[in-house]
């Protein structure tokens, strides 16, 4: 916690969300671009470095702390046990600290686990005002295009404070005309909100504590509220259905693409390219057209994705090139290439010059240095050492029913097409199989694995046995013309 850092941040994430229409999350639960809503908020609060960053949590409230403490540990989840009003939530969030013998002295963020474009620079651009200001609250307030739903912010002509707070269904015909927005974002001296929040009535239409009643409270008692206009007005939007999610999914993909392609990426197609937050990348990297880059993938420079590839988790080397490809918890090392049409699985490890082609699937295994699996192939739990080429429609078969065994392939071997490798099983150094072999047993480096029946022909078969169908009328027509032949000599 530095010194400019507020002493709590407060996100108010206990809400049912209905209008969702979901049975199996909570709203602040829901995605974009690769984190929950309430990650997002939570996200923000922590680029101030609070001291304490508390998330009050209510509806489907076991599923929220358990997400919280898998993926954002620094937050502590306090229940709002009835949902009584962002009043009441916010006083439940400081009575917690309170009874732990956490004292607040300083400023106090209250903001909301529903507005996923809101940044950490918004609120520290709100948090410095409130305290350059000296406010007793500072709102969140925003300029918008169509203000239609939202309370409009009424402010004092002689010095810009914030007079009232108006919702659209209390307006006049003149305050209706207000494009300034009131966020439901805040800032505020901690010790005069906890005083205020102890006003705090019910006394309204739905029977709960309202937060923005506070500010009167506070204006009575003759302390300013001032107001902070967001830079951009998307920053304060919040979801409630599921069009708002599709339209702030889009929104923060093109702020995230934007950044990417002013770092020097190459985004061919924006409209169909998708971007994570956890995504990274270094300069020159090229995405091409139907690309979706999920979780901490990451692009090595003068890396070359897509068209139509969706990656998760996977590291892109220097210099490589991936097409046509699914990868998920893969790497793809410096030059190497994969696709088209190939299917990289967790623990899929291709090093430098490495090529995985078309068809081919790739589970926990790992390629050496320019070794080669070019087509129709599956390897799985295997290790193949440089310089290695895997012939076409070559199968490592890792699976016993009960365990998973291991096929080791070793260094600029030549393995033949239709191979199965029975595993555990190890193919030496320098080492070739023959194609349409099972290999059972170890081959020991330099030599050759043949493993397959003698062939044998049986003349006329066809002919007997499927008379009358195409084939047999081939098989005559062919016998005919060799007839015809005349014999040399």
């Amino acid at each position: 916690m530095s010194a400019n850092s507020p002493a709590a941040v407060v996100v108010l994430a206990a809400g049912g969300g209905t209008r969702m229409k979901s049975n199996r999350l909570p709203k602040v639960l829901h995605e974009v671009c690769g984190r929950s809503l309430v990650g997002h908020a939570v996200a923000a609060a922590e680029e101030l470095t609070p001291g304490q960053l508390v998330v009050v949590i209510g509806h489907m409230r076991e599923k929220v702390a358990e997400h919280l403490a898998a993926h954002h540990p620094g937050a502590r989840a306090v229940v709002q046990a009835e949902q009584n009003g962002t009043g009441h939530a916010v006083r439940t969030a400081l009575e917690t600290l309170a009874a732990d013998g956490v004292e607040l002295d300083g400023t106090v963020i209250v903001t909301t686990g529903d507005a996923p474009l809101l940044t950490g620079g918004t609120l520290r651009a709100l948090a410095g005002a409130h305290a350059e200001q000296g406010n007793g609250v500072t709102v969140l307030t925003a300029v918008v295009p169509e203000p239609f739903g939202y309370g409009r912010i009424l402010r004092d002509e002689a010095d810009g404070a914030v007079a009232a707070i108006v919702e659209e269904k209390d307006a006049s015909d003149a305050q209706r005309a207000i494009d300034e927005i009131n966020s439901g974002v805040f800032a505020f001296d901690a010790k005069l909100l906890v005083g205020a929040l102890a006003e705090v009535t019910t006394d309204n239409a739905q029977g709960e504590e309202y937060l923005t009643d506070t500010l009167e409270i506070l204006r009575r008692a003759g302390h300013r509220v001032g107001a902070v206009v967001a830079a951009d007005y998307r920053d304060i939007l919040g979801i409630n259905d599921r069009v708002q999610l599709a339209h702030a999914r889009r929104l923060l993909n093109d702020r995230l693409l934007e950044r990417a392609m002013r770092a020097g990426v190459t985004v061919v197609d924006p409209a169909t390219t998708w971007f994570d937050v956890q995504v990274s990348y270094e300069p020159d990297a090229v995405v091409l057209p139907n690309t979706q880059l999920q979780g901490a993938t990451h692009l090595g420079e003068g890396s070359e994705v897509g068209p139509n590839s969706t990656l998760k988790d996977t590291r892109i080397g220097a210099g490589a090139r991936v097409s046509n490809t699914t990868a998920d918890g893969a790497e793809v090392g410096e030059l190497a290439t994969a696709g088209p049409y190939a299917y990289l699985r967790p623990g899929a490890r291709l090093a430098r010059k490495a090529k995985v082609g078309t068809y081919v699937e790739v589970k926990n295994s790992e390629l050496g240095e320019g070794a080669k699996v070019p087509h129709l192939s599956y390897i799985g739990d295997a290790t193949i050492g440089e310089g290695t080429n895997v012939g076409a429609a070559s199968v490592t078969v890792n699976y016993d029913g009960v365990n998973k065994h291991r096929t080791v392939i070793g260094a600029h071997c030549r393995t033949g097409s239709d191979n199965m490798f029975i595993a555990p099983v190890t193919i030496g150094d320098g080492a070739y199989t023959a194609a349409g072999s099972v290999i059972t047993n170890d081959v020991p480096a330099g030599g050759l694995g043949v493993s397959r029946a003698q062939q044998r022909n049986i003349a006329g078969w066809v002919e007997r046995k499927r008379p009358g169908t195409t084939s047999a009328q081939a098989a005559a027509a062919a016998a005919e013309a060799a007839a015809e032949v005349p014999a040399e000599g």
